[in-house]
């Protein structure tokens, strides 16, 4: 049996997870997070409102849906007290990733950073990869609920790095373009662009672009309901028990 916490569980994607782990008899919830809570249990589940709370109970994974703000300080918390991080929460800078790549290793301690738990969207990471070394010419549009704090996305930063290793750093357009409204051509990652859109009734999805003279490559993967995130997290939370170290992406597990 994995014992699990949950940070964020009554957000729109701790709620999912909560209904996971219930619904796995693997998995027991042992703990739950919520710093507004008023109440003190959820379920039969304990509620704590402070993390220094939960230094010492018997737990294995911590999954993590809370803010940006807070996510680097919870993941090292997670790890510094014997806990494995699975993290769906984004915003992280590639100076917190390392130092928490670092601190799991010498924890030795299995983890995951994931920008997105859909399996479908770390597939077409993948495929943009492989279509960046013959469309150099790409451009991203990542489109969420406009309840999302961060811009870019999680998923189309980690798509623009996995294409950036194989695609020569290029701008792309004219070289004197004009933008007549400011950001109009979106976020400038090593050449490429990125643009965000947030609007209600949306969950979480993405086009990849991609062109070429007298053709062109579009791929595309939609959520439509956090459900879909759910057979990733499951999946991380059996993987990182075999682990001994952080991994930061899905795709290092599949």
């Amino acid at each position: 049996m994995i014992k699990v916490i949950i940070a964020g569980f009554k957000g729109r994607m701790g709620t999912a997870a909560v209904n996971m782990v219930f619904e796995d008899d693997t998995l027991a919830l042992v703990a739950v997070l919520d710093p507004f809570a008023q109440e003190t249990s959820f379920k039969g589940v304990p509620i704590f409102t402070d993390k220094a709370d939960l230094v010492g109970i018997s737990a294995d994974v911590w999954i993590d849906f809370t803010q940006p703000s807070v996510a680097y300080e919870h993941t090292k918390f997670a790890i510094e007290n014997g806990f494995r991080p699975v993290v769906g929460t984004t915003g992280f800078s590639e100076t917190q990733i390392a130092e928490l790549l670092a601190l799991s290793e010498n924890k030795q301690l299995g983890g995951l950073i994931a920008p997105n738990f859909a399996i479908g969207a770390v597939l077409l990471m993948e495929f943009a990869q492989k279509a960046a070394k013959f469309f150099p010419d790409v451009e991203i549009i990542e489109l969420h609920h406009d309840k999302k704090k961060d811009a870019p996305s999680g998923t189309a930063i980690k798509t623009a790095e996995l294409i950036s290793k194989v695609r020569p750093a290029k701008r792309q357009g004219v070289s004197d373009e004009t933008e007549m409204i400011s950001g109009a051509r979106g976020a400038d990652f090593e050449g490429m662009r990125l643009h965000s859109v947030r609007l209600p009734g949306l969950v979480a999805h993405q086009e990849v672009i991609f062109g070429a003279n007298g053709e062109g490559l579009t791929l595309r993967h939609d959520s439509y309901d956090r459900i879909s995130f759910m057979s990733g997290v499951n999946l991380g939370v059996k993987k990182v028990m075999t682990l001994d170290k952080l991994v930061y992406g899905l795709e290092h597990l599949l």
